[in-house]
């Protein structure tokens, strides 16, 4: 074997190592960081919701949104175009691609994780816009979307899929140094996208923070969760074993 392809072994994880046990301080310091931060978010989530249930919200997105637009060119325009994209029409081809080189790789449980997160973001992002109605503000640059405008469905969608990941792809490779390149450019994307909906005037800037929210809370919703799953599962096998051996 060639040192090139040993090296890239060493980068990347063979896909039976992808169910090797974690340190336990490890996944336990990650389920009260994610317990914490979906309350937060929950907290943080209601308060705008309520703010811009009442109208309180129009201010702040008004001044963020000609605060942005001051900076508008055409060059500038055209990049934001192609960032929106990228939390849209681009995201779904890039989770279809996802899907096809986890399930390539035998990573199933990482292909599991990523369908989750995405129909449930989904589902999220339909029964919030449908049971706030808000209409949607007049955009500066590109039609005006159908759908309703809270929360933004590009921010929610490009948090849960490029943080999840981003997550899963760091999780299955050695190098810090990839590790850190990985993190980095998937939260840039998902701040430009966010951002690319307020430049283009498709959304309110409180529809964009929402939608961070929601998605940080489902994503560590889901991390609990997988937690709770996995300790009741060891413990149903420890019984199990003390049993087999009475």
């Amino acid at each position: 074997m060639s040192d090139d392809s040993m090296s890239s072994e060493d980068n990347l994880r063979l896909p039976e190592l992808e169910t090797a046990p974690k340190p336990v301080a490890v996944i336990e310091s990650a389920v009260v960081i994610s317990l914490v931060l979906a309350v937060l978010s929950l907290f943080l989530f209601a308060w705008i919701a309520e703010s811009v249930s009442h109208d309180q919200a129009r201010r702040f997105d008004s001044w963020v949104r000609e605060s942005v637009h001051q900076h508008a060119s055409p060059a500038r325009t055209r990049a934001m175009i192609a960032i929106s994209f990228l939390g849209g029409d681009g995201l779904v081809v890039a989770a279809v691609s996802a899907m096809i080189l986890f399930l390539r790789l035998q990573w199933r449980r990482a292909a599991l994780w990523l369908l989750t997160t995405i129909l449930g973001a989904l589902v999220l992002d339909l029964t919030l816009k449908y049971a706030f109605h808000r209409a949607r503000p007049t955009p500066y640059f590109g039609p005006l979307p159908h759908t309703y405008s809270f929360p933004s469905g590009h921010a929610l969608f490009s948090f849960c899929f490029y943080g999840v990941l981003a997550g899963l792809l760091a999780d299955r490779i050695r190098s810090r140094l990839l590790r850190t390149l990985i993190w980095g450019c998937a939260a840039l994307l998902v701040l430009a996208i966010g951002l690319s909906r307020i430049y283009l005037g498709v959304h309110y800037p409180s529809d964009v923070v929402a939608g961070y929210l929601t998605a940080t809370l489902w994503v560590s919703t889901m991390i609990v969760l997988d937690h709770v799953r996995k300790r009741r599962k060891g413990q149903a096998g420890s019984r199990l074993g003390s049993d087999i051996e009475i």
